[in-house]
This record gives C-alpha cells, structure tokens and sequence, in this order.
C-alpha cells in the first residue's frame, strides 16, 4: 500500500480556512420555512443569511392559510456553514421553523423540453395525484407546481386551478404527453392546455 503523505502547512485550520476564501469555495444550502404569517419574516431569514456572508438564490414562498411557508437556495462561504445553520434554528424564537439541508451541487440533468401545463376544473379529491401518476408513467418531472381554489363566476362552485413546468425527457415527445393527459383529463372532466415553456 502507497503512504498517504500530509504536509502540516497544508492541513493547517487557520491555513485551510484561508484557502478556501482564497478559492471561493462555497456551500450550496437548501431552506424548508414556515411560520405563522406576521410582518418581518423575510426580513429576519434574509439579514440571517447576510450576516454570515451568504448570498441569496432562487426561491419560491406563499401564504397558505394563515402561514407562511417557502423554500429556497443560498450559498454560504465554507466556514459560515456550521455558524449559519444554528443561526437559522435560532430563529425559531421569532416564529419561523427552519430546515437546512445541503444541495447535492451536482448539475441538473439534461432536459430536452420545457413545457407549461394550465389545468381548470371542478375541485374534487385526486386531481393532482392522478395526473402526477400519468406524468410519472412516461418519465416527465414536475420542475414546478402551483395551485389554487377559487369560486366559479356564475355557479359559485369551487374550480380548481393548477399550473405546472415540465421538464420532458428525449423518449417523451409533445404528442406522446398530451395524449397522455387528454385520457386523463377526460376521466377528471378537467381541461388541460399545453404550451412550449419559450412561448
């Protein structure tokens, strides 16, 4: 067996640590939030996120009945990692529960097509697992998803509304998808519109 040789310069902390500003080296961290809906959440988790020299990235947050709730991406320096993730539990003191989770970093998997998929219908249970399972059964990914309950103009009864990004892989083609959720829909007496992502 070939000895594995360190150099105590290299494996130095101080020293390590100063290397890894020198070679930008970063975290990519995962938020999970929610916490009763009150004025200053946003601000707290960002002015968190800030103090230990993190940077903001893609994010996506609501309110949903009564809460709010979101998720989202942040960089961090390697040496904030561990201080920001207590800084974030502490904030449960402020109302607002937070999981961390790190991000693989690897990169996303090619994607061949991005469609937008509009669905309408009478609300009732299923809805979304079953077209979720028809998306399944040929290999499209849900990259995003967004839904929402509201009264009929004239009837009064409750429509449901949803609004997706999918992400087609090479064996899926256009045809292929919306023959898929034409016999779904059909069964759910929904209807359901499909469009390039790029339109």
């Amino acid at each position: 067996m070939v000895p594995v040789l360190t150099h105590p310069v290299l494996t130095h902390p101080v020293l390590t640590q100063q290397r890894g500003r020198i070679l930008g080296m970063t975290n990519s961290l995962v938020l999970t939030v929610i916490g009763s809906d009150q004025p200053g959440l946003v601000e707290a988790l960002a002015q968190t996120v800030a103090d230990h020299g993190g940077s903001w990235e893609s994010s996506r947050m609501a309110r949903l009945a009564g809460y709010f709730a979101g998720i989202l991406e942040v960089r961090v320096p390697a040496e904030g990692k561990a201080p920001l993730f207590e800084a974030l539990h502490e904030l449960e003191g402020q109302g607002l529960r937070v999981i961390v989770e790190d991000a693989p970093g690897g990169a996303d998997g090619p994607v061949t097509r991005e469609i937008k998929l509009e669905l309408v219908g009478q609300d009732r249970p299923g809805i979304i697992r079953d077209i979720s399972a028809g998306l399944a059964a040929i290999g499209v990914n849900v990259a995003e998803l967004s839904t929402e309950c509201t009264p009929a103009p004239m009837s009064g009864e409750t429509l449901f509304k949803a609004g997706a990004l999918l992400h087609l892989p090479g064996s899926c083609s256009l045809d292929t998808l919306r023959e898929a959720l034409e016999e779904i829909a059909a069964d759910l007496m929904v209807d359901i519109a499909l469009a390039e992502a790029s339109d």
